[in-house]
């Protein structure tokens, strides 16, 4: 299950004018009274992107029959309207049914923040340089040391060590990201560290911590300004600002893989998105206009219209809060670091199948 880092951004709501539109926002809907809303007639003037679904859906059918199962036929349909349309104004046309999410301000705007799968660099055995671990999960459920106790040692010379990084903050970012790849200088191998699970201790963001400290401007919040606050502040400075969140996430090396969400299925970059599983059961395809940013993160003006599939979670990825996975590696750390604006979002169904009506939630999720 991925951490992502949206947890760390996810204090950045709509506020400030009443209709702001700095991250993105838009208001052609009106006012939308429910958490998904049946939308008849779609229009979007987005430019359109819509390369990556059929390689997606593909790899959903591939290795989840009962996932295939209950989707391959609207993916089928959907991958014919792409084919001869891939006008939103025409799904109807292809017995695809739509409902758009309310969004946190009931007109739509639906946050999108971005989250990636890190490369760190370790090594086997501690040295002077490389000397922060990497535990495996210990046998704790309820008493399980916060991440002070455990930065003072608390699971030391119990076996548990399964790497050691050079800083405190690469393993950090790996824990809110749920998993990620490491490479091990001392022997050039290269493997990927699975969730494993968590000490059940509350999550606090520390991006939220330096905007409350005065030490980032809410505004200029990112990956890369949290990276910069860390590599120009003491090691002991440092230390207390990550102590502030006292959850913890252990690992289970693998085997180099593809990257995986929730759902057991490879995610491809802009093509896979995290989602709140009381709206989106897994395997579910979206229509969304994407928010388009410039490099240094501002929005740059525009959406660009993408299926996506729900194929994760996460525990701050709740309501009308989707994550979009960005890749692997720094460049794609540095994107999804700025991700934080908004845009519209539908749901997909087919008709006459048991995906049809989108603006129902699931039943089994229903109160």
């Amino acid at each position: 299950m991925k951490k992502i880092l949206g947890l760390m951004l996810a204090s950045v709501i709509l506020n400030g004018c009443v209709h702001p539109t700095d991250r993105a926002q838009q208001y052609l809907d009106g006012t939308l009274p429910d958490d998904l809303n049946r939308t008849e007639h779609i229009t979007s003037n987005a430019p359109r992107d819509f390369t990556e679904f059929p390689l997606q859906s593909d790899l959903v059918v591939q290795n989840s029959p009962s996932l295939a199962m209950l989707y391959q036929p609207l993916y089928q349909h959907l991958k014919e309207w792409i084919q001869k349309s891939g006008d939103p104004a025409q799904l109807q046309q292809y017995g695809i049914q739509a409902a758009q999410l309310q969004g946190g301000d009931e007109q739509g705007n639906v946050l999108f923040t971005g989250y990636f799968s890190p490369v760190i660099e370790l090594r086997h055995t501690p040295d002077a340089e490389f000397r922060y671990p990497l535990y495996a999960m210990p046998a704790c459920t309820a008493d399980c040391p916060t991440r002070a106790q455990i930065y003072a040692g608390a699971l030391a010379g119990q076996g548990l060590e399964l790497g050691y990084a050079a800083n405190l903050i690469d393993p950090f970012i790996m824990e809110v990201q749920g998993s990620g790849f490491v490479h091990f200088g001392d022997d050039d191998s290269l493997e990927y560290f699975a969730y494993a699970g968590k000490n059940s201790k509350a999550y606090i963001s520390i991006g939220k911590v330096l905007i409350d400290q005065g030490e980032i401007p809410r505004e200029k919040m990112s990956l890369k300004a949290i990276k910069h606050w860390v590599m120009t502040h003491p090691e002991d400075e440092v230390k207390t600002l990550l102590e502030q969140n006292p959850s913890y996430v252990f690992f289970e090396p693998r085997a180099a893989a593809p990257v995986t969400g929730s759902a057991g299925i490879q995610l491809l970059p802009m093509a896979s998105v995290a989602g709140d599983r009381r709206i989106f059961p897994m395997g579910t395809p979206i229509l969304a206009e994407v928010p388009l940013l410039n490099a240094d993160g501002s929005w740059s003006g525009t959406h660009e219209l993408r299926v996506l599939i729900v194929l994760d979670t996460g525990g701050a990825v709740k309501d009308n809060h989707l994550d979009l996975y960005h890749g692997m590696g720094e460049r794609a750390g540095i994107a999804a670091g700025h991700y934080r604006h908004f845009g519209r979002v539908w749901k997909l169904g087919l008709e006459n199948s048991p995906t049809q009506a989108p603006w129902a939630l699931p039943p089994e999720k229903l109160e």
